[in-house]
């Protein structure tokens, strides 16, 4: 993982958006990218969940990761509420359950959950359910979360910019200038 985090360091510094505030997270960042990228390479669904407050970045980052200018095989990627089930009436164990079986038959590779959003939204209900989603959490530090503060000015612009460097990632992974025995 020390030559995945080296990457990550370098691509923050050639960035020329101004991304410096990354340099101390990306410690906090390579274990969660690594792991999605090892899951994006076993073939696994990536499913886009937001709360509503940020379903305009889910909309980016699914056009985004699956550009027609990238270079690259377009990637499983799908937005949760493209699934013929409404978010947010999934409020019980039972209706969890249920769906996590649609999921597990629609997608028979996996599936990982990417979750940008609050901790207290009735969305998250269904991700923390799902061992290995990778989340952007809003005004609260958890464990296995990438922490963003919903208050920060430049929080949209943060939110750019990460897709950004995860979009290389899977860039540098895919060219192989990153392997998988570099992700840990």
């Amino acid at each position: 993982m020390q030559k995945f985090l080296k990457w990550t360091l370098e691509a923050i510094r050639k960035d020329e958006s101004l991304m410096s505030w990354m340099e101390e997270k990306r410690f906090e960042w390579v274990p969660l990218v690594s792991s999605a990228l090892k899951n994006i390479l076993q073939g696994q669904t990536v499913i886009i969940l937001t709360d509503k407050e940020r379903e305009w970045y889910g909309n980016y980052l699914s056009k985004t990761l699956n550009s027609f200018e990238k270079n690259r095989p377009f990637l499983p990627v799908v937005k949760f509420d493209g699934l013929s089930c409404n978010i947010d009436d999934i409020n019980t164990k039972e209706k969890i359950e249920i769906v996590e079986d649609m999921l597990s038959i629609s997608f028979p590779n996996g599936y990982m959950f990417f979750y940008v959003g609050k901790n207290n939204s009735i969305r998250t209900k269904i991700i923390n359910h799902h061992e290995g989603s990778f989340s952007l959490i809003l005004d609260e530090q958890l464990q296995n979360s990438f922490y963003l503060n919903s208050s920060d000015e430049l929080l949209d612009l943060k939110l750019i910019q990460l897709t950004k460097l995860f979009d290389k990632s899977i860039d540098a992974v895919l060219s192989s200038e990153i392997t998988m025995e570099n992700l840990g």
